[in-house]
């Protein structure tokens, strides 16, 4: 009773909304077949080779891999990088997608997500916010010129041992090593401009909702509590706007005004 409840809360809002914010951590994207490497155990079952090391995903997504160990750090990107190209977003982004095109103001993603899935779709750049960065963009190990290129060219062969093969990804402006442009545990060499500009771009729209007073809903999806950066944003924003936090999670869906204990696909499907 309580879940058909809170489903018809969560479509009535949608549906009276002109604008939508969406948040999505790494439970969105299971759904199409990505592992979100809940617990050591979900990530070495991901990575074999990470278990034999004893290393857990904090330790091995740590820009030190790629001066100590470059060939293990880009069989573990590069192994992302054609994971996210080959996989195929599930259908909840499409209708995530519809909906924000019948909306007045549309939508604005925000996402931990690295993974690009949400372009993939069919959304633009230009509403979508990435802070932790984006796999499908590279920069210099130094940050030489503090500029990012494309990852379209890049691909990483990855022999039995899980060791990238020569040639390694390098920097076009002074050959050193390049890196996903990707805020790793620890990375204090991260280009952030890109995000930064995101950002700028999220709150100007932010702002003219507010000033017009539009009508917003927040839909979050697969965003956990270990890396709290999605639900604490979602809930910021629902507070600035006054308004409930939709908050889709199987397993962590408490701390909204309306929680739904299903998978992203699940839950789209009901309420959009």
């Amino acid at each position: 009773m309580y879940k058909e409840e809170n489903v018809k809360k969560a479509k009535q809002l949608i549906q009276e909304s002109d604008a939508i914010f969406i948040t999505a951590g790494a439970g969105m994207g299971v759904d199409s077949g990505l592992p979100d490497f809940r617990g050591v155990e979900g990530f070495w079952q991901a990575y074999p080779k990470a278990k034999e090391l004893g290393l857990r995903f904090e330790e091995m997504a740590n820009p030190e891999w790629f001066e100590t160990d470059p060939k293990l750090a880009w069989a573990f990107y590069g192994h992302r990088l054609h994971l996210y190209r080959d996989t195929v977003p599930h259908e909840g982004y499409g209708k995530l997608l519809e909906l924000s095109n019948t909306k007045k103001y549309g939508a604005y993603i925000f996402t931990s997500n690295v993974d690009g899935q949400f372009q993939k779709a069919g959304f633009s750049e230009a509403q979508i916010m990435e802070c932790h960065g984006s796999i499908h963009h590279l920069q210099c190990i130094v940050n030489c010129e503090g500029t990012l290129w494309r990852a379209d060219d890049t691909f990483i062969e990855i022999d039995e041992g899980f060791q990238a093969k020569e040639p390694l990804p390098h920097c076009p402006f002074c050959g050193k090593l390049a890196r996903p442009n990707i805020l790793m545990f620890g990375d204090f060499g991260w280009e952030y401009a890109r995000t930064d500009a995101q950002h700028e771009n999220l709150s100007a729209w932010m702002d003219r909702l507010e000033n017009e007073g539009a009508k917003l809903a927040i839909v979050e999806m697969g965003a956990g509590t270990a890396v709290p950066t999605v639900r604490n944003t979602s809930e910021q924003i629902a507070k600035r706007f006054n308004v409930p936090l939709i908050r889709i999670n199987p397993r962590e869906s408490f701390g909204a005004e309306i929680g739904l204990a299903m998978g992203a696909l699940e839950a789209l499907t009901q309420i959009v």
